[in-house]
């Protein structure tokens, strides 16, 4: 595709960075190139564009195109009406935004019949023009002229009256007109909210929108969708404009000229042109940039939450016992291998009677001997705590580790048709055990196979434009799968899916292609699965692993195409590669500038080198056990005042959810989240972070828990500077929880 020049332009003084970076950048996404691939392997090329940068040349580039199809669609219609003027033609090609291309349109717009053209079809369009000079002439004998009984005009009241027609519509195709109404509402509009009469029971859960205003400028997303959900569902009437008499003001500043009979014409038509068009286009487009704005931010807070949410620090290779729990119809249970393979499931009835708890006991520590169980994860779902007390109870091995794991969306996924593909002679009470026992092995790997939508840690994601939040929320996800790397011989099909380069069907191929011929054993092989051909294993093979491949490079986040370099880096040295990459000191004899090539510069072959450090690390913090307080296991066991353990769950901009092991997440409003003011909540916590909080208020009948983590000694320090509370690993390089901020910062530009 060729780059057009203007774009190009556009973009790198948007986003400050060079020209020749955007086309760069451009002509490989052109070309097939995934975001992941192209900020870790072509770094020469983009000269170290990260994701974020080259996710928003690639959103621009495709919002400059949908601008450009709309301009010549519409110099086409002009065109053909054969009213395309030089002067017309390059209003077009200077606006900037797709409103004002459709206002300098609007005038030339097919439109249905209006009042004013039943005006012009009376003749009035001379009278009209005359009145709109307004110059010191008798409006009245004037108008008088216009009277015809064959064009149905009776007298000089419905000559001026048509008049007026013609005038307010002159005005409301004005494109500078309709520039300062728009930037009015947007600067003084103001939401007003009122409860619907006889809607004030039905509609408790908007009752703090029964009676609200505040100024649309500066709405914050949750109450704009709040407020739209509540005029959706009939509860609330929802205004968003300014006052009458300042928007009246403005427009008659622009249109009346005088003080005479003229001039109080056009006046009248100035304000029917505001209550009848102008107020009503104007609302409805600032209610929609509005939503817009309040949807961006949503999907902002959702696609942070999720990425906290995926990079979770998984428990690893491990044989673990996962537990769904449950009162009266028991509690299903799972074993699984080390690979996530389901080996042995079974019912036990702990919370039915003292000999029903021997039993399961009994049962559990059997299972925990035959298969050496290293793990034991319980839904924290109903019955969680309890079944955790009664697993404590059992005395089990102090080297196994019994953990808490958030089930969200695990019923979701148990009825799903990915779960009946992978367990089709299982029930979905067995499909939940084993999602929730995955989810400790490995979150990433788990919660791909979920919708999003589904995990728990959205804000209004349902009322959110849908395209838009699959659209970051897919980012997000390929993002998080690409910077962990994929074991290609273990990856469900969900989980290749998303590897740069992939998709559905070759991600289906490499799994039939493992079945029939066994793991793969060196990344070469990939090239023999159907349809998998150079270009797409150009964009994937970096970010597959293959575990004990003969080749150690197999194992690691080196790209094939730049194993001759290593080889002969260990060739330079003396050594092999399998010794090259077990050796810090060997590391250090490399000279970089040496394998410097026309196309290989520094920043990959420094790359290369903190790979061979440690190859195919995980970039995810080391996981910890956590544990509730004993004794708190519902809210009447709640008291002002404590001091509880507990995991970040889910993050709004209005605050944290807080999990403390009473089955009803407590909120920690962003005032009480830091000692320090804060704005955004994920400058302080990420979902899953442990953290300390104190109970501030209880309320039992409403289920809501008022907690704060203000003057705690371990506050957290903000998400991704330094150590996490509770002794969180340190992060080597910038952290990944930034990357929707960064790139709604950069979109935000664009505006």
């Amino acid at each position: 595709m060729e780059q057009n020049l203007d774009h190009l332009l556009k973009i790198a003084t948007e986003l400050s960075i060079t020209i020749k970076q955007v086309e760069a950048t451009a002509t490989l996404l052109n070309e097939g190139a995934t975001v992941p691939f192209i900020s870790r392997y072509r770094k020469e090329a983009t000269g170290s564009l990260d994701e974020v940068q080259i996710a928003a040349i690639r959103d621009r580039m495709e919002q400059l195109r949908e601008l450009d199809k709309r301009r010549e669609s519409i110099l086409k219609s002009i065109r053909d009406q054969e009213k395309l003027t030089p002067e017309l033609e390059a209003q077009l090609m200077v606006a900037q935004t797709l409103a004002a291309l459709e206002d300098i349109y609007l005038p030339y717009k097919p439109k249905r019949r209006t009042k004013a053209t039943i005006a012009r079809e009376k003749g009035l369009e001379p009278l009209a023009e005359r009145i709109f000079q307004q110059e010191n002439f008798d409006v009245e004998a004037e108008a008088a002229n216009f009277i015809s009984e064959e064009k149905e005009v009776k007298d000089a009241a419905e000559a001026l009256a048509g008049a007026r027609d013609i005038m307010a519509e002159w005005m409301n195709e004005n494109a500078e007109a309709r520039a300062t109404m728009r930037k009015l509402f947007e600067k003084n509009g103001v939401f007003k909210s009122r409860v619907m009469l006889g809607k004030e029971e039905e509609g408790q859960k908007f009752k703090d929108y029964f009676e609200w205003e505040e100024p649309i400028e500066k709405a914050p997303s949750h109450r704009i969708l709040a407020m739209r959900r509540g005029e959706t569902e009939m509860v609330l009437m929802l205004s968003a404009q300014p006052e009458d008499e300042l928007a009246l003001a403005k427009l008659e500043n622009m249109f009346v000229q005088g003080n005479n009979a003229a001039a109080e014409q056009v006046r009248l038509a100035a304000k029917d042109c505001y209550k009848r068009m102008l107020k009503l286009s104007m609302e409805t487009e600032v209610r929609l940039s509005s939503k817009k704005r309040a949807d961006e931010e949503a999907i902002r807070v959702f696609a942070d939450n999720l990425r906290q949410l995926l990079l979770s620090s998984p428990l690893g290779q491990k044989t673990v016992l996962a537990l769904d729990p449950g009162f009266r119809t028991g509690c299903k249970l799972v074993v699984l291998d080390k690979q996530g393979k389901l080996l042995h499931n079974d019912t036990i009835y702990p919370h039915t009677g003292q000999h029903k708890a021997q039993e399961a006991g009994q049962n559990v520590k059997y299972l925990v001997d035959r298969y050496e169980v290293e793990a034991l994860a319980i839904g924290n779902g109903t019955a969680s705590r309890e079944t955790e007390s009664f697993v404590k109870g059992l005395n089990l091995p102090k080297t196994v580790q019994v953990v808490m794991v958030n089930e969200s969306g695990a019923s979701i996924y148990s009825a799903s048709s990915v779960a009946r593909e992978e367990f089709p002679d299982q029930d979905v009470t067995v499909r939940g055990a084993v999602s929730i026992g995955r989810r400790l092995m490995d979150p990433l790997a788990e919660l791909v196979k979920i919708d999003p939508k589904s995990i728990g840690v959205g804000q209004y994601q349902h009322d959110v434009d849908q395209a838009a939040l699959k659209h970051s929320l897919d980012d997000v996800v390929m993002s998080c799968v690409n910077a962990v790397g994929v074991e290609v011989n273990t990856a469900s099909k969900q989980l290749l899916t998303y590897v740069s380069g992939l998709g559905p069907a070759l991600a289906q191929n490499i799994v039939e292609y493992r079945d029939q011929n066994g793991p793969f054993k060196t990344r070469t092989e990939l090239k023999k699965v159907t349809r998998l051909g150079d270009k797409a294993f150009e964009q994937a093979a970096g970010f597959l692993r293959i575990r004990d491949a003969k080749n150690p490079l197999d194992a690691s986040a080196v790209h094939p195409e730049s194993y001759p370099i290593v080889e002969q880096m260990a060739k330079d040295l003396g050594v092999t590669v399998q010794e090259l990459t077990k050796s810090s000191e060997l590391h250090k004899k490399i000279d970089l500038k040496k394998y410097v090539t026309a196309t290989v510069g520094l920043p990959t072959l420094q790359d290369i080198v903190n790979e061979l450090a440690k190859p195919g690390r995980d970039p995810r913090e080391t996981f910890e056990a956590f544990s509730f307080t004993e004794g708190v296991n519902e809210m009447k066991d709640l008291r002002a005042g404590m001091k509880l353990p507990g995991i970040v769950t889910n993050i709004t901009a209005f605050g944290a959810f807080v999990d403390i092991g009473v089955h009803q997440d407590g909120l920690v409003h962003v005032s009480h989240l830091s000692d320090r003011f804060v704005s955004n909540p994920h400058e302080i916590v990420k979902v899953g972070q442990k953290v300390e909080v104190t109970v501030v208020e209880v309320d039992v009948n409403r289920k809501r828990i008022a907690l704060s983590m203000k003057g705690e000694p371990n506050t957290p320090k903000p998400a991704g500077g330094g150590n996490r509370s509770k002794g969180g690993a340190k992060k080597e390089e910038e952290p990944m929880d930034d990357f929707q901020a960064k790139l709604s910062k950069l979109k935000g530009m664009f505006k």
